[in-house]
């Protein structure tokens, strides 16, 4: 059988006793770092003074199947529930938040709208391929500018409203941020319901070829939104009747970009 004598009667090792001071530490290790890899556990290894070799801490990391990919849990935002109730004045809470569509040949774009809860009036409807944190932070500049302040702004947990960009930006304001529960969307009721009727009169009314036509169109039925369309919960009157603001801002008041 060509087995040499030696290794014929070589006791056999227990490997998982042999190893098991390597086991526990890397235990320890990727219980609360799961997402290190072998690497950067054997330094931490070597770091806290233990001197096992790296062949040997790779042998025992492949057998307890560390090296393959772990699925870790996602971590949610815990955020306390915010009361729905419409705001006696103008500028006391805003609300805002995305929807999505696509053009005719399928380019996908984004629209972000801003209500007044006082209202409910329509602020923006800013339109574009992407709008990341800098460019909230600009629109929300140039409604301050044109509007004034809010006390508050009511929102859900997108990267974009999360950023430090846009949280800084408010922080130096003095706006408080109303996030909302995960997965609540009925928690921001207002702009949920502005984006149904957004996305029944517009975006599933009309073919786009353009991203410039999606931000006239918009603009054109903002306006239209807001001075002639009646809102039933404000008793059948448009929310520039309901309540009044002192000046009619014109489409030339904000920065245009496609």
């Amino acid at each position: 059988m060509r087995l040499s004598r030696s290794a014929y009667y070589a006791p056999t090792v227990d490997w998982a006793q042999r190893d098991a001071g390597v086991v526990d530490v890397l235990n320890g290790i990727v219980a609360k770092r799961t997402r290190w890899g072998f690497w950067k556990c054997f330094r931490r290894l070597r770091a806290d003074g233990y001197g096992w070799n790296h062949k040997r801490v790779h042998r025992v990391y492949c057998q307890m199947r560390l090296n393959l990919k772990r699925k870790a849990k996602r971590r949610t935002f815990t955020r306390e529930r915010q009361p729905l109730e419409a705001p006696q004045g103008l500028n006391r809470i805003w609300s805002m938040d995305f929807t999505h569509d696509a053009m005719y040949d399928g380019r996908t774009f984004r629209t972000l709208n801003v209500i007044d809860e006082g209202n409910r009036e329509a602020l923006r409807i800013e339109c574009g391929k992407s709008i990341p944190s800098a460019r909230v932070v600009r629109v929300m500049e140039q409604l301050v500018e044109v509007y004034g302040k809010p006390d508050a702004i009511r929102l859900d947990n997108g990267p974009e409203f999360t950023a430090d960009k846009f949280t800084d930006w408010a922080e130096r304001n003095g706006i408080k941020l109303l996030y909302i529960e995960p997965g609540k969307p009925n928690q921001n009721a207002f702009v949920e319901r502005f984006n149904r009727t957004f996305r029944e009169e517009v975006l599933d009314a009309h073919l786009f070829n353009r991203l410039g036509d999606v931000q006239r169109i918009a603009d054109e039925w903002l306006t239209d939104y807001n001075e002639y369309r009646p809102h039933e919960s404000l008793g059948d009157v448009p929310p520039a009747e309901f309540m009044p603001r002192s000046f009619k801002p014109e489409v030339s008041d904000f920065e245009l970009s496609t």
